[in-house]
């Protein structure tokens, strides 16, 4: 049967090729052992799903696996049926530790080797059966989840700031979030693709980047909006349309958020970031006297560091982000209360946000990304080439350094970076640049691509 790894954040394949009825109880079996080898197991698992197709039935064959193997509800672990942004055709397949934050690498390679070749080696309890014998209980987390947003930021005051709100859920977890949350006060909300539908029609996919966001973008400016709050579909990513319905990229408003808990808010911690996002963060780090740390790509890397370090923020350039107080994982819903709470407390729009920043940093910062689908098979065959590539040069400025911790990333001294990396969620290439001059950005980009073959 399928060979199931976990890539940067869970394993993801197309429904009903790889990604099976019977191949999700494999991979439930496997994390059950985990569990047990971890001594976990008695503190039971929640089981989380998104809206994508047949989500809810994958939950609970799921579920019917924990069971069949004697667990009951509480947490010692997590999964999260979810293929995150990936295409329509996907699902996928998460997991996460007692804290909540995803499992560092070693313990996923522990959860790969315990997955079963066959699925006559799981051990499953029909749904029924194991609810009646109180060993699986359907929970609602909303009225926990609303208390705990409310000791974070305060909702009244969001409530009674006036604005005019549209929100972008790309059909997916958080709609109606905004509403609940938010509603009864002189704020005004309107929210579009709100429905359930796993197609996800006007987008490509559910992802909280351009050409995605351009129906909301385009409405931001129809309505007269003071801001666009964006979610991906399982609600753990974010993203953000200024007043004049201009996207602003995952890595400014990472660093716009950084920006807030320093300035605003007047907290201090560690901020732990990818490599593959924003030298904003840097920046702040010296002006606020606040250690930055960096990982590799993906939360199974920022979230035992966010731990070990009591992070204040962390995150990554897909635009998911992790707050002191909250799990250390990724929380699209809570990103764009605190962007309102910004928003609210300084009496400034996103743009003039974005100024702020920008005025504080001294220099202004550019980013783009190109994606190009890339054949599995022919990975070794690039690898091969990228790895034999030192360029001295890419467009015209110096290479510093290299770093070949995760992908190939090269280090322009003042200018920026540049990334080269597979993605560890598709078959597909990633080629990243963030630069300080805006006029370098097509050509770098093109530099990485020539350096990839492609």
């Amino acid at each position: 049967m399928t060979k199931i790894k976990f890539g940067t954040d869970g394993w993801r394949a197309q429904i009903a090729e790889d990604y099976t009825f019977d191949n999700v109880r494999r991979a439930a079996q496997g994390f059950a052992l985990y569990l047990k080898q971890h001594g976990l197991a008695e503190k039971g698992c929640v089981i989380g799903y998104d809206q994508r197709f047949q989500s809810e039935f994958f939950a609970q064959a799921a579920a019917e696996v924990l069971a069949g193997n004697g667990m009951e509800r509480r947490a010692g672990g997590a999964i999260n049926i979810t293929a995150s942004h990936n295409p329509p055709t996907d699902n996928g397949f998460k997991v996460r530790d007692p804290e909540g934050g995803a499992i560092a690498p070693a313990g996923l390679k522990e959860i790969e080797a315990a997955i079963p070749d066959s699925v006559a080696d799981v051990r499953q309890l029909d749904l029924k059966t194991a609810q009646a014998r109180g060993l699986v209980t359907l929970w609602d987390p909303d009225p926990a989840y609303i208390a705990h947003i409310s000791k974070l930021v305060d909702l009244e005051r969001l409530r009674n700031a006036g604005l005019n709100i549209l929100v972008e859920p790309m059909w997916g977890n958080a709609a109606g979030w905004f509403q609940r949350l938010l509603c009864g006060g002189s704020t005004r909300i309107t929210e579009i693709h709100a429905a359930r539908n796993p197609s996800f029609p006007e987008m490509q996919r559910p992802e909280p980047i351009q050409p995605n966001v351009d129906v909301a973008l385009a409405k931001t400016v129809e309505l007269g909006a003071d801001v666009c709050l964006i979610t991906d579909g399982d609600a753990d990513r974010m993203g953000i349309g200024d007043e004049h319905g201009v996207f602003i990229d995952q890595l400014r408003v990472f660093a716009l958020l950084t920006c807030y808990l320093l300035e605003v808010r007047g907290e201090r911690g560690p901020i732990v970031k990818t490599l593959s996002t924003t030298q904003m963060l840097n920046r702040l780090g010296k002006l606020y006297g606040v250690p930055v740390y960096e990982t590799g790509v993906g939360f199974k890397y920022i979230a035992p560091k966010f731990l070990e370090v009591d992070g204040l923020i962390g995150g990554e350039e897909s635009g998911g982000y992790a707050f002191r107080g909250n799990v250390p994982e990724r929380d699209g819903i809570l990103g764009n209360l605190y962007f309102l709470d910004f928003m609210v407390r300084t009496g400034k729009t996103p743009s003039q946000l974005l100024e702020l920043l920008f005025e504080k940093l001294g220099q202004r910062f550019y980013y783009d990304r190109i994606d190009t689908r890339f054949p599995s098979e022919k990975r070794p065959e690039a690898l091969a080439r990228i790895q034999a590539a030192k360029p001295a040069t890419i467009a015209g400025v110096p290479v510093t350094k290299i770093v070949t911790e995760d992908g190939f990333k090269y280090e322009l001294g003042e200018v920026g970076w540049l990334l080269v990396r597979f993605s560890g969620t598709e078959p597909v290439i990633r080629v990243y640049c963030e630069l300080t001059d805006e006029s370098l950005i097509q050509p770098v980009l093109k530099g990485g691509l020539e350096i990839a073959g492609l």
